[in-house]
């Protein structure tokens, strides 16, 4: 395979899998930009539309189930919350399209269903699946999970639709992604994630700064999110402007009593652990509240009172007469019924929690739109969803929202203000980038040369420069590759780090290795400084080292070198436990179990040969000390300094992630004194912050170094001209 090809690869694609309809075939009720989506749906096979509340994903995933049910002449399922499956099945009669509850043996049909019937579904049959709400995904626990992602693993068509894909953290979007087919929730963490790590908080992943764009584009080519029709391009928002929102905040003063020890003021910011004995301790105060707005503020408006325990909601029927609560141990039919008459304006005062009627309801036509939470908690899904339920598009008179707080409670707020913001912004994100024009293009790197009488280094890519490079011309090579897919350093395609896996990484690498012996002259020496690597249990699911080191030594043997040469390299386990936060490597795990620990890993330099025999014509003597020969012929280095390399911090640019420490300065000084004679040519494709280069000159061979990226790049240059600098002051003396 070509370079070229292989990069072009490379780039994360999502390949259709549908068909394509013309727009004339759709149902004439949706407008213009429900249409794109439709279209664009069906071309995917695989979708998910991510569309805000009252945009008309119903109608949406309804054409969309029609069209593919005309296409295959095989049934289509919807799985949808119990408590809008009639509503559903309502809306397809509006709009011609006929949904069916499903009971007995399919027939070419749409049906419906809830999602915890899911066990006793053949979903075989069904030749599309439709997730209503698929947020709620990540609400099941793994075993339902994955019962949904494996039963309809082979399901050619597929939808997801909801307005929260992943409220304020990307990675719950790993969740559609598997659904859909398009990749694992683990590929994804290890392709576009990586961890925080914090004695406090632990490891926490967050996108890779280099990655971000990268990773909506991925997400934009099997997804589609819109918050009004103006985001796809279309000019028809005046049906779509939302009413005011009135926010209203209640304080209610309680007895500061049930005092921790020691304690002389109550903690404002309850825990997650404390925070149903708070709700508990308060409850009478904040019920008293919401009773006083519905009895005396409002008497003869509706409310929708959200509660979170079930106290709550005993006290509140005491307190507000006719009042009606949809509570979880009613009988599904019984739920429905209750659910449906408040939104028909049949009931005053309706009281039920986010989790059972968070989703899907449409309440924009009850007569008040107000709605009291009679407590907060920490989700702001559950908030957000729940005022969406009358906050909507159609909605035609202002939306009244009462917030029952305490002052022991000021972080929940807090962290529902935080998690909105964070929404927003990931929301703002896919938005911009989906309506930027993809470009798949190989963007070129471009050059910059530096040539003198003691180096040449050109910015670019090694795998393309490195054609430049003569045949039979280099006496030594000197690198050390980026660590599989273990550190990202740039976000080109070209970037060998870039990688989605590791397999990717190998097959990337392998375009220089033939060039490596190429240019070397037969005999002599190529040397890389590497180390294992590992798996990663929150990306991989599992750990294990994986042979990094044998991997290469195999690649290069396949490609002509033989093994010449191995030196270990030991590195402080202590040291990498402070600064990774591994357990694998910490006291505390024995104390634990002890079957989580293992030693520290090292470090290797691996030197290959080119051609069965050394050069004998050319022969390679620098008077080596017997004394410092005995240390050089040792089969570990204990004594390298890990600390001993080239300080790299001003060579990290904007949006860098952490840095792996550059190679130890002493391993390149003996593999030089070994291996080369002054006025060598020596070579190393991966130039960073410099090391080699600068070695290279001060032990009087001519250097040639090739790098990538632009702020490395210019480090080099100022390594190695600091090295020419000392070496002439040393010349003088």
């Amino acid at each position: 395979m070509r370079l070229e090809t292989f990069l072009q690869k490379k780039q994360k694609r999502t390949v259709k899998t549908g068909f394509e309809v013309d727009e004339n075939k759709l149902n004439p009720a949706c407008f213009a930009a429900q249409k794109k989506v439709i279209i664009d749906a069906l071309s995917a096979g695989r979708y998910a539309i991510f569309a805000d509340t009252g945009l008309g994903k119903t109608l949406m995933q309804l054409e969309w189930a029609r069209l593919v049910l005309k296409h295959t002449g095989k049934p289509v399922l919807i799985l949808s919350p119990l408590v809008i499956v009639d509503q559903t099945i309502n809306e397809g009669k509006k709009f011609s399209v006929d949904v069916d509850h499903l009971i007995d043996a399919p027939e070419n049909k749409i049906y419906i269903t809830n999602y915890e019937q899911l066990k006793n579904i053949d979903c075989s049959v069904f030749s599309g699946i439709v997730l209503d709400e698929s947020s709620i995904l990540k609400n099941y626990n793994g075993a339902t999970k994955q019962l949904i992602i494996e039963n309809f693993k082979n399901t050619p068509f597929k939808l997801a639709c909801t307005a929260t894909p992943s409220p304020n953290d990307e990675l719950e979007l790993g969740n559609h992604s598997e659904f859909l087919g398009v990749m694992t929730s683990q590929s994804m963490r290890s392709i576009f994630f990586t961890t925080d790590k914090s004695r406090d908080k632990g490891n926490k992943y967050r996108l890779k700064r280099h990655g971000i764009k990268k990773f909506y584009k991925w997400v934009n080519s099997w997804a589609v999110m819109f918050s009004k029709p103006t985001d796809l391009g279309f000019n028809d928002d005046e049906r779509y402007n939302l009413p005011p929102l009135n926010m209203i905040e209640r304080m209610v003063k309680v007895e500061m009593t049930d005092f921790e020890n020691g304690q002389l003021f109550k903690n404002p910011n309850v825990s997650a652990t404390t925070y149903n004995k708070e709700l508990r301790n308060t409850l009478t105060e904040r019920m008293a509240e919401v009773a006083k707005i519905v009895n005396e503020e409002r008497p003869n408006e509706t409310f929708l009172i959200w509660v979170n325990q079930d106290a709550e909601g005993k006290a509140l029927r005491k307190l507000i007469p006719k009042a009606v609560e949809v509570k979880g141990s009613d009988k599904p039919e019984t739920k429905t019924k209750n659910l449906l008459a408040f939104a028909n304006n049949e009931i005053r005062v309706l009281i039920t929690k986010t989790k059972i009627a968070k989703f899907g309801l449409n309440l924009q036509y009850v007569k008040n739109a107000n709605m009291i939470f009679a407590s907060l908690n920490f989700s702001f899904e559950g908030i957000y969803q729940a005022i969406r339920r009358m906050l909507r598009f159609g909605q035609l008179n202002q939306v009244n929202v009462w917030l029952i707080t305490i002052a022991t409670m000021a972080n929940v707020k807090k962290s529902i203000n935080n998690k909105e913001a964070k929404d927003s912004q990931m929301r703002e994100m896919m938005i911009k980038t989906m309506n930027e024009k993809e470009d798949y293009q190989i963007k070129p790197i471009k050059r910059k040369e530096v040539n003198n009488d003691n180096y040449l280094a050109v910015k670019g890519d090694s795998m393309e420069l490195i054609k430049e490079v003569k045949s039979n011309s280099m006496d030594f090579t000197f690198f050390s590759p980026p660590f599989s897919n273990m550190y990202v350093f740039s976000n080109a395609i070209q970037d060998l780090s870039n990688c989605t896996d590791y397999d990717e990484f190998m097959e990337h690498f392998e375009f220089i290795v033939p060039e490596l012996h190429r240019i070397t002259k037969d005999g002599r020496m190529v040397a890389m400084h590497v180390m294992q690597t590992t798996t990663l249990k929150g990306a991989d699911g599992y750990y294990s080292i994986v042979d990094f080191r044998g991997d290469l030594i195999r690649m290069f043997q396949e490609h002509g070198f033989y093994f010449h040469a191995e030196v270990t390299i030991r590195k402080d386990p202590q040291l990498a436990a402070v600064r990774t936060k591994n357990h694998q490597l910490m006291w505390g795990t024995t104390k634990k179990n002890s079957l989580n620990n293992r030693p520290g890993l090292a470090d290797y330099i691996i030197v290959l040969r080119k051609g069965k025999e050394v050069d004998l014509e050319t022969q390679v003597n620098r008077g080596i000390p017997f004394n410092i020969w005995c240390e050089y012929a040792e089969p570990i280095w204990p004594d390298i300094n890990e600390s001993d390399t080239v300080k790299y911090r001003d060579a990290t640019g904007e949006g860098d992630e952490r840095h792996i420490t550059p190679t130890q300065i002493e391993p390149i000084r003996r593999l030089l004194m070994m291996y080369t004679n002054v006025g060598d040519t020596c070579y190393t494709p991966f130039s960073g912050s410099g090391t080699e280069l600068a070695e290279f000159i001060k032990a009087g061979c001519y250097g040639i170094a090739h790098e990538l990226k632009d702020s490395y790049f210019e480090k080099t240059i100022k390594t190695a001209n600091e090295a020419i600098v000392n070496k002439s002051q040393l010349e003088i003396w």
